[in-house]
């Protein structure tokens, strides 16, 4: 699948009955939000709204949002039929990840076709929603790709980070030195006393939100891996006032720097995070001074409504029930960690809980599974609760899971293992505030938990178990089955 821009991508969409317009004038201000939320919890398709209130005219006038919020959109975003189910997505993902086709530097493209400096920069000139009535703000940066540059390597970063605006120049940012990659960076411009240049990007090939929203392995850029995924090289610009370079085809891009000195930072948050809970308090956050801005003729702001709820799935965890699982499982082979047979994560929780299913080699297993998760970079805000379980459970059904943990773990014989004070995420509300305080910390704090629900390996072999550890089920044996299905029509049940 070649790369595509925006415009091509909601073209797709609207081939597939995936997308729909909204003709009626929406306000930026709560509605587009509310909107968006009812149209998640009806599993319906991704919105363009055409008309929002105050700007009807102008320098943008159109909000594109929920393009990667169902199962469906995502497999067409990687160029699978619609009905691709999550195992092939999750080993295509696991492949993709791993392999690199270096980007190209190119004179110009769309998104140079405005270029706005000085007294022109003015965030609150495009129709950044306030989603969310208890949000701090307007979050112009909710689906962007944050561009960032390692002064030592060279190697750019892009991640997925919310952003608020703050004045019409300056965007302060939830930006944590420890764990995530642009926060390395960030404290390595900070040891040199340098503010750090960023580049947002709005607006692209969707496989760039895929990629910006997962932790793929540090020193490799994610443009180099969105190559891979297109079998084509990026084809980048480089910016006007900082050194990065974005894609030539975005939308939009902010320009700028953030300094490490507190007396530039600006309140941000609350935010409705994807936990589902709004998150924190107004907090003084680094901040993006803007430097330029330039984008397209009459552009399209792409943002996302952040926040999962029961029954209402969020583009960001929809992503991550894929990409989550295959970065655990890359993790879990790069550690040499043998009977994989699955890893699922149910979109529901974002990749905090992970499931991985087994073929059990030793009783220590799970626990050197959690280890591996809880000790890569990835685990900032993932894999708080590790579940493991055998072949004969399907990870992708609650209530399978259930019934392990329920007559398979034993918590006084290590069913049950905490890992407390460990790094982590500073936005979950379980968490107590002093533990979430990442100018004291570096880092939220997490007390992980593993829950192993594999069999007990302990137990003898018993000859009446037909030679297993564990008693085995009532399900009837084979050949009862089978005798039972050769007369089911017979016995007048074949309706059922």
């Amino acid at each position: 699948m070649r790369f595509m821009d925006l415009r091509e991508w909601i073209g797709r969409l609207d081939k597939e009955g995936e997308v729909r317009r909204v003709t009626a004038e929406v306000d930026w201000d709560r509605e587009l939000g509310a909107i968006a939320r009812r149209v998640l919890e009806k599993k319906g398709p991704a919105l363009l709204f055409e008309k929002i209130r105050g700007y009807r005219e102008g320098r943008c006038t159109k909000v594109f949002t929920g393009s990667l919020g169902h199962r469906a959109r995502l497999a067409l975003a990687l160029g699978f039929s619609r009905d691709t189910g999550n195992a092939e997505l999750v080993q295509y993902v696991m492949q993709k990840n791993r392999e690199r086709v270096p980007p190209v530097v190119v004179r110009g493209g769309p998104v140079k076709e405005k270029v706005l400096t000085g007294a022109d920069v003015d965030q609150t000139a495009f129709p950044v929603p306030k989603w969310n009535y208890r949000e701090g703000g307007r979050y112009v940066h909710t689906f962007s790709g944050i561009v960032t540059r390692d002064p030592e390597t060279r190697v750019m970063n892009v991640g997925m980070y919310r952003g608020m605006i703050g004045r019409r120049d300056t965007t302060p940012m939830l930006l944590i030195k420890g764990g995530q990659h642009w926060g390395v960076h960030y404290a390595k411009y900070a040891a040199r006393g340098e503010p750090m240049p960023v580049a947002c990007v709005i607006g692209g090939d969707p496989i760039m939100p895929f990629l910006a929203g997962s932790p793929i392995p540090a020193g490799m850029c994610e443009w180099d891996v969105m190559g891979a995924y297109r079998g084509e090289p990026a084809e980048l610009v480089r910016c006007e006032t900082v050194d990065l370079e974005v894609p030539a085809n975005a939308e939009i891009v902010f320009e700028g720097f953030i300094s490490d000195d507190p007396a530039t930072y600006e309140l941000e948050g609350p935010f409705g995070e994807f936990t589902g809970y709004v998150s924190d308090l107004p907090t003084p956050r680094p901040t993006m001074k803007i430097t330029c801005i330039t984008h397209r003729s009459d552009p399209i702001f792409n943002g996302s409504l952040e926040g999962t709820l029961p029954g209402s799935y969020s583009e960001n965890s929809v992503m991550s029930s894929v990409q989550r699982a295959a970065i655990a499982w890359n993790i879990l082979t790069t550690a040499g960690i043998p009977g994989i047979r699955d890893v699922h994560v149910h979109p529901i929780t974002n990749g905090v809980n992970i499931c991985v299913q087994i073929k059990k080699h030793y009783q220590g297993q799970p626990k050197q599974i959690a280890a591996a998760l809880w000790g890569a970079a990835a685990a900032q805000y993932r894999y708080k609760h590790v579940y493991v379980v055998e072949e004969d459970i399907d990870v992708s059904s609650y209530e399978q899971i259930d019934w392990a943990l329920a007559h398979r773990m034993n918590a006084g014989e290590g069913g049950i293992v905490i890992f407390p004070g460990t790094f982590g995420s500073p936005i979950d509300p379980s968490t107590p505030l002093e533990d979430r305080d990442v100018a004291q910390l570096g880092s939220g704090l997490w007390n992980r938990v593993l829950f192993d629900a594999t069999r007990n390996w302990k137990f003898a072999r018993r000859r009446e178990w037909d030679g297993e550890r564990f008693p085995p089920t009532v399900r009837p044996a084979a050949e009862d089955e089978e005798r039972v299905r050769a007369r089911w029509d017979e016995l007048g049940l074949g309706d059922l």
